[in-house]
């Protein structure tokens, strides 16, 4: 009989451990999966929007980003009213009702552009706090719409150019494009080395003052030319700030000023002088009487080598008749043979022959 006893206070304390881990097994789930705490009192709250932006049941419900509650149905209200047609039920822990005034404001928030949305309560200013089953007025989610909605032509465009970003870099692991050919074209590499081994030796050759760069940078004597040249420089620039020399009295001497003063009055003068008529050169830009004689003396001679294009005259004959022409080339021809036996006979020419009767 004690032996029946033992096993069965053994299967009690069995059933016990059994039953206490099955409470604790329920408490983690309860912790992890965040369901609701049965030992907390629960308080509702209403509140009406236009639209319900895809916003799901048990959806987070935060007091200034801080998590107070859930959503417990999202419904549609019936009322005529577009900005009260859908009414939305929040499950609020009772404790945080008193840190809820009445004039605040409910709306649509989310964690960034492509996380989960939920609703946040802006708290108000008002000293009074809200009852179980009262109404939060919600703000205007237009905003917040159109930030989501303004986001995705946003996403699209951002995945094209990933798109195009992805053919570009198969492109070149490819080894196809400048960039492929420059990255895995071994023969691009040879010739970088080889420009490179180029630019050693043009390096070393003027570290050791070969050629003309290199005695540039290392010759001493380069510099003492370069030295007296910026003295001389100086010396000059310090003799032009004196007034010496010719640059340098037209640099500080006030006569010459004066001069190209005087002078250019002078220029003003005539050119007023020009265009008032005055004296020669005045007379040939003003007066109509001189033009109207350059043009008859442009009539006459038109007139006249029109005459001569014409044949007309003795200087149109010698242009036009072909005869005259001849005639001229014959004597020409005579003359050149007189001339040429006068260099041969001279005496010929020359000789004075007497008669006596």
């Amino acid at each position: 009989m004690a032996a029946s006893n033992k096993v069965g206070w053994a299967q009690l304390r069995v059933g016990l451990m059994s039953l206490a881990a099955l409470m604790i097994l329920a408490f983690l789930i309860f912790l992890l999966t965040g369901a609701d705490n049965p030992f907390e009192t629960k308080s509702y709250l209403y509140t009406y929007m236009s639209d319900s932006a895809a916003l799901s049941e048990g959806s987070a419900v935060r007091l200034n980003g801080i998590l107070i509650g859930k959503v417990k149905t999202v419904e549609l209200s019936g009322d005529k009213s577009n900005a009260r047609a859908i009414r939305m039920k929040l499950q609020l822990e009772e404790r945080y009702l008193a840190l809820v005034p009445n004039d605040s404001v409910i709306a649509f928030s989310a964690e960034n552009v492509l996380g989960a949305k939920f609703l946040n309560i802006k708290r108000g200013i008002s000293p009074t706090p809200i009852q179980g089953g009262g109404e939060l007025r919600a703000r205007d989610e237009k905003d917040f719409l159109e930030i989501m909605q303004s986001a995705m032509p946003l996403l699209e465009s951002l995945q094209s150019i990933l798109g195009r970003i992805d053919k570009v870099v198969a492109q070149v692991e490819s080894g196809q494009g400048s960039i492929g050919k420059l990255l895995y074209d071994p023969s691009i590499y040879t010739r970088v080395d080889s420009m490179l081994g180029d630019v050693q030796k043009v390096t070393r050759a003027l570290s050791e003052g070969k050629g003309t760069a290199g005695r540039l940078l290392y010759d001493e004597s380069l510099y003492d030319d370069l030295h007296r040249t910026l003295s001389r420089l100086d010396d000059l620039a310090a003799g032009l700030q004196r007034g010496e020399g010719t640059a340098g009295k037209l640099l500080k001497d006030p006569a010459l000023y004066d001069d190209l003063r005087k002078t250019s009055v002078e220029l003003r003068t005539m050119i007023a002088e020009l265009n008032a008529g005055k004296g020669t050169a005045g007379k040939l830009l003003k007066d109509d009487t001189l033009h109207k004689r350059l043009l008859a003396t442009l009539d006459n001679l038109n007139g006249t080598v029109d005459k001569i294009n014409a044949g007309q005259g003795t200087i149109g004959q010698l242009m036009v008749n072909p005869a005259l022409y001849e005639n001229l080339t014959a004597t020409a021809a005579e003359v050149q043979a007189m001339m040429k036996d006068f260099r041969a006979n001279p005496k010929k020419f020359l000789t004075i022959q007497l008669k006596l009767f």
